[in-house]
């Protein structure tokens, strides 16, 4: 017959007096980009309000109804530098996921964009003018590596990306 019981473990211990040499854990040396995404809903209007209705319908086609349209915005955030010496972190990611949602989330996610956000106000809320505003918002809150892009997704297929005025 077969044993179906595991085989019993030893009852002989090491002696927990020897000194163990540990060597310091390796942090590589490199450049890395670490990226952080978050999502919120928000409506806006496409809209110049120096323009006549018809040159904004002309541009802007339906995404400047006076009764506004969503979007269900994905915001991805990348910071780049070196890992540290003792974390092996760029920064830590949920001190990031902090950082997005007071900078950019809990001030846009169901509000209209072009009313009820204070940085946005007077700016015509494209994804191209959003990503400028958020970074503005996101860059003074990063103590740890750089802010290397600001991406949103409008759509699947519609997004803008910055990489900050010195790229400008």
């Amino acid at each position: 017959m077969y044993s179906t019981s595991m085989p019993k473990k030893s009852a002989t211990r090491k002696s927990a007096s020897r000194s163990v040499s540990v060597a310091a854990p390796r942090v590589l040396p490199g450049v890395v980009s670490i990226t952080r995404q978050v999502h919120f809903n928000s409506a806006h209007r496409l809209y110049n309000p120096t323009k006549s209705q018809k040159w904004n319908i002309a541009h802007y086609g339906l995404c400047t109804n006076p009764h506004w349209h969503g979007h269900n915005y994905i915001l991805e955030v990348s910071v780049r530098g070196a890992p540290d010496p003792d974390t092996g972190y760029i920064m830590d990611l949920g001190e990031l996921k902090r950082i997005l949602h007071t900078a950019v989330v809990d001030k846009c996610d169901h509000r209209n964009l072009n009313d009820e956000v204070d940085f946005l106000r007077g700016v015509i809320p494209s994804t191209e003018n959003l990503v400028i505003a958020f970074w503005n918002e996101i860059a003074p809150r990063i103590t740890a590596g750089r802010l290397y892009c600001v991406r949103l997704y409008e759509t699947p297929r519609n997004f803008a990306e910055y990489h900050g005025p010195d790229l400008d």
